[in-house]
């Protein structure tokens, strides 16, 4: 008779928590009743609670998260398009929709935006130029933004530079274009960093180029006796890596370190692409760039405004001292047509210097940020993946600790209406599959608290034997 009425009570609070999950709606997870509270709320015991939730979690329906309690996860969604079977068209496409909880985007300016400031100086200029101040196409970019930029290279009588080695271009993906074309780099072997940022990996591949992938350790750092193993054997033509910091992982490569490798690649002869982008938002500013190490006649450095100023400043920009005819041909072929009044607002910014006391609060508030995050990334996903604090930047690299099909992970986040980077995203060859990007600038309205249990929920249910 006792198990009957064992049997009775349980199955009462199954059906009572099984309609509360059935009716959670789309978006953050939901937190449910304790223990205790829905024991004296139906008049059943703990253990009979306890044993309705465990079936549940066992069914994907809830989640548990030690010390915080149980949670409800929201039901699947069937409604969101598809666009192929490629992950970064997916992964595009869902960060896209207006409904989606887009949590993997590399966007540090969301936090500290310098487009309003942009604007104004735009609309001051065009009142002093209400027609272009100069009717002759300026293919290279505008000469005061070009000066601006050298200015800011500039960090020595030996590492100097001149607005002739400076070269303007609509964005990132425009200037790799010009360099693969200029340097003939189509079918050859170029060397990155991995994990290596989709736009350059993409970049590569669309040229024919053979992607070779060097893993950094878990400090940022680069074995230099690989490095000069793959540089004598693959005949690589040109070398990618960042300035000072791993952009996707937000580390910083030890100094002596990053001396032995520059010591190896100018041993080599190679050319080494700076990608400088992340430079400005490393927090600590005491380490030298790659480029006062590099040789400067086989040095490019690569880099754009958006990531510091705004997503009105799309623009990118190359740093070269190598033949001026050669990047002129290419550029006059592109026949880039920028607008200049936007080219010299960006050039006020830099000579006012309100873009440095710019970045100094936004790398403030990014690192906050993202001391926030890391500390309810330990709290909720502690259990399931290992991570560091990042250096710089927007964003924290999760490893996730048990056997994942992190493609599944991905897949059922999207379908609660939540756009994660999956680690796949930054290879070429398949690397980094257990590994997820989240960002510290996703919509801090949201309750992120609850995201994050959602994520622990789909990296539990796709765990592999």
């Amino acid at each position: 008779m006792n198990n009957n009425k064992t049997d009775f009570a349980y199955q009462l609070v199954y059906r009572y928590l099984l309609r509360l999950t059935n009716e959670t709606p789309p978006g953050p997870a939901v937190r449910l009743p304790s223990l205790r509270l829905l024991a004296r709320r139906l008049r059943v015991s703990i253990s009979t609670v306890q044993n309705a939730y465990s079936l549940l979690e066992k069914e994907g329906r809830i989640c548990s998260v030690p010390k915080s309690g149980y949670f409800a996860l929201p039901h699947p969604c069937n409604d969101i398009p598809c666009e192929g079977d490629d992950a970064l068209q997916r992964y595009h496409a869902s960060a896209r929709r207006a409904d989606m909880f887009v949590f993997g985007a590399d966007e540090p300016t969301l936090l500290q935006s310098l487009d309003g400031a942009l604007l104004g100086l735009e609309r001051d200029l065009m009142r002093h130029y209400p027609c272009q101040p100069d009717p002759r196409f300026q293919p290279f970019g505008d000469v005061e933004l070009r000066s601006a930029l050298a200015a800011h290279y500039t960090s020595s009588t030996e590492h100097c530079w001149h607005p002739d080695n400076v070269f303007v271009a609509p964005d990132k993906t425009a200037v790799l274009k010009t360099v693969v074309q200029a340097l003939q780099l189509q079918d050859s072997a170029v060397l990155v960093e991995s994990p290596c940022g989709w736009n350059i990996l993409r970049t590569l591949q669309s040229f024919g180029i053979r992607v070779i992938e060097v893993c950094s350790d878990a400090q940022g750092g680069i074995d230099p006796e690989e490095l000069g193993g793959l540089l004598q054997h693959e005949q690589v033509r040109m070398v990618i890596l960042p300035s000072q910091m791993d952009p996707v992982r937000g580390r910083m490569m030890p100094a002596e370190q990053r001396a032995r490798l520059a010591e190896v690649l100018n041993l080599h002869g190679v050319w080494v692409l700076e990608d400088d982008t992340h430079g400005a938002l490393c927090f600590d500013r005491q380490n030298p760039p790659l480029r006062d190490l590099i040789d400067p006649e086989r040095l490019l450095i690569v880099g754009a405004f958006d990531k510091m100023i705004g997503l009105e400043a799309p623009f990118g920009y190359l740093l070269s001292r190598h033949s001026r005819a050669l990047w002129h041909q290419q550029l006059l072929l592109r026949s880039f047509r920028l607008p200049p009044i936007r080219q010299k607002a960006i050039a006020r910014l830099y000579s006012s210097g309100q873009l440095d006391r710019h970045l100094e609060v936004l790398r403030s508030s990014l690192q906050s940020r993202l001391g926030e995050l890391s500390a309810m990334v330990a709290h909720y996903l502690g259990d399931d993946v290992g991570f560091q604090a990042p250096q710089g930047g927007a964003t924290i690299w999760l490893n996730s600790l048990h056997r994942v099909d992190m493609g599944r992970v991905f897949e059922r986040l999207l379908e609660q209406r939540i756009v994660i980077a999956p680690g796949e995203l930054f290879s070429v060859r398949g690397l980094h599959q257990q590994s997820l990007r989240i960002s510290g600038t996703a919509d801090w309205s949201q309750d992120i608290e609850s995201m994050l249990v959602v994520i622990k929920g789909a990296l539990v249910q796709e765990r592999l034997a």
